[in-house]
């Protein structure tokens, strides 16, 4: 029961840079400007992340089709 506790407390807690930046394969850079903008909430920045890293892709896969 402690354990379920545990991971409620835990989600409500702001996200580390570091730990954020390896859930979602950010440079530390990328991790700082979403936290700064989104946190506390984990849920708005998980989805933030995604969103950017969506916008890199199609970046990228722009430039690679403009070759």
């Amino acid at each position: 029961m402690n354990e379920d506790y545990d991971l409620a407390i835990n989600h409500d807690k702001p996200y580390e840079i570091a730990a954020f930046a390896e859930k979602h394969g950010l440079t530390r850079r990328a991790a700082e400007l979403i936290l700064f903008a989104y946190s506390p909430s984990r849920a708005a920045c998980d989805t933030a992340a995604t969103a950017f890293l969506t916008a890199v892709a199609a970046q990228q896969a722009k430039r690679q089709s403009a070759r």
